[in-house]
């Protein structure tokens, strides 16, 4: 199972036995038996060729199917785009108030619920921070 990984993801990477021996410090003899199911790579050898072809151990044993990864391809974290938005708020009104109290004053009359305006505001990007920082928070 290892060696036709090897092979399997030294070909899909498009590397010769000679250039994946040259990254590897090895020769193209020992990248041969490898494959050849002659000899085992030791353990630095296994992780150096997990980083060259952007898998995980287990994937390179067999243990999991291969599965290369695509770095820099990351998806945008919920909770780190609500404690974003949280702070982002926090911080406009903090400064609203700051700069211009007589428009933050306009804020808190426009408000027909008891919490005034900016308390409203404030509230809620507290809240959203408060989410965001939970889902962060959850997953580890």
């Amino acid at each position: 199972m290892l060696q036709e990984n090897i092979l399997a993801l030294r070909r899909k990477a498009g590397l010769s036995q000679e250039q994946l021996a040259e990254q590897l410090e090895v020769t193209r003899q020992t990248i041969s038996k490898w494959e050849g199911g002659h000899s085992v790579p030791d353990l630095e050898k296994l992780q150096a060729m997990c980083r060259v072809f952007g898998v995980t151990l287990d994937e390179l044993t067999g243990t999991e199917p291969p599965q290369p990864r695509q770095p820099g391809k990351k998806g945008v974290q919920p909770g780190l785009l609500l404690c974003l938005i949280g702070a982002v708020g926090l911080i406009l009104l903090g400064l609203l108030a700051l700069a211009a109290p007589e428009q933050a004053a306009t804020l808190d009359q426009s408000s027909m619920v008891t919490i005034r305006g900016t308390g409203l505001l404030m509230t809620a990007s507290a809240v959203v921070l408060a989410v965001g920082a939970w889902l962060l928070l959850r997953k580890k």
